[in-house]
């Protein structure tokens, strides 16, 4: 089995591991991948050494959290999945993996391409912004950052019945969120944002801020533009791989007087009326919707895809994250040797 391992910044190496594919525990699955995704932002960040993420493994470290296999083995109590089957997950740049039936691993409905598919999970985290901020439909939404979990946030605000306004540092970046349906566009350092803003809502302003930008002016920028009693929901890590910021994020003119509520987009959402058991809107309960859309047709992150490569030619991409290349948006690794 072939891993990608990050041992340092800017220091990764395709890796040959064992796995043990014989000898399957009673709930086990072994899974072939296909392809896997890159997720540029956080990714970007391990790869050039940014601050560790409490929780997260250090050097060497896997890397990678999106990946589209086949089942092609199954421990003799497993009932959710049967060889054959496609399944995306959240594991890691590898060719293959052996895990528990329990895990976050989501059946892939026919009629959905793997390079949609493969951004399931990505996409339900883009879901989750909405859920977690208590999205109404009919309010407006500005997505700030417009990298794979912004465009998704894009995509999916039309569909939940927002009116959906992309802020972005790039013009390409904004043909491809208009590409994704939002109903505007524009460049979040635009010194006439406020009043396009301002005509965009008809006045009322902005509902709900997404923030999926790493960079504090992308903090600022989100405080700025959302309404008095608005909300804006944190889905990036802000700051992280940054310059110290030069200005205080909860300045009394964004936060205090305009009485904005900061959310941030983990863990579970809040609910009215809760379910006697479970959680509908859990990782895995949004990944299947988001996969229920892209068998529709209604979601396509493979109409964003801008390079396709061999896994081993994975820090090529990594090299263009690094060196923040606009062009490259949505990245797919082939797995079959």
């Amino acid at each position: 089995m072939k891993i990608a391992m990050l041992h340092g910044p800017r220091d990764l190496r395709i890796e040959d591991l064992t796995l043990d594919t014989e000898n399957l525990e009673d709930d086990q699955i072994w899974v072939e991948t296909e392809i896997t995704g890159f997720k540029i932002g956080t990714d970007r960040g391990n790869y050039e050494g940014a601050e560790q993420v409490p929780g997260a493994p250090d050097f060497p470290r896997w890397v990678g959290d999106s990946n589209l296999g086949v089942v092609r083995g199954v421990g003799s109590k497993v009932t959710k999945f049967a060889v054959g089957d496609r399944v995306v997950s959240r594991h890691p740049h590898q060719s293959a993996y052996v895990a528990r039936d329990s895990e976050s691993i989501v059946h892939v409905p026919d009629g959905v391409a793997a390079e949609d598919a493969v951004f399931a999970h990505l996409y339900a985290l883009s879901m989750h912004c909405y859920t977690k901020a208590f999205f109404a439909p009919g309010e407006t939404v500005a997505v700030v950052g417009l990298g794979v979990l912004g465009l998704g946030a894009v995509a999916l605000g039309p569909l939940f019945g927002a009116r959906v306004v992309g802020l972005g540092n790039s013009s390409v970046r904004l043909d491809m969120a208009r590409q994704m349906g939002a109903h505007e566009a524009l460049l979040s350092d635009d010194p006439e944002l406020a009043a396009k803003l301002d005509e965009f809502t008809h006045g009322q302003g902005i509902d709900l801020v997404i923030l999926t930008a790493n960079p504090w002016p992308a903090y600022r920028t989100a405080l700025e533009v959302v309404r008095t009693n608005g909300r804006v929901s944190v889905v990036s890590l802000p700051g992280r791989g940054e310059e110290a910021l030069d200005f205080n994020p909860l300045d009394m003119r964004w936060f205090y007087f305009k009485g904005v509520s900061i959310v941030a987009v983990n863990d579970r959402a809040g609910s009215l009326f809760p379910p006697p058991e479970g959680d509908h809107f859990d990782n895995d309960g949004r990944c299947v919707h988001v996969l229920s859309l892209m068998q529709e047709g209604k979601l396509q992150p493979s109409r964003l895809v801008t390079h396709r490569l061999h896994y081993s030619d994975m820090v090529q991409a990594y090299e263009m994250a690094y060196h923040r290349e606009k062009n490259m948006l949505n990245v797919v690794f082939n797995w079959k040797d």
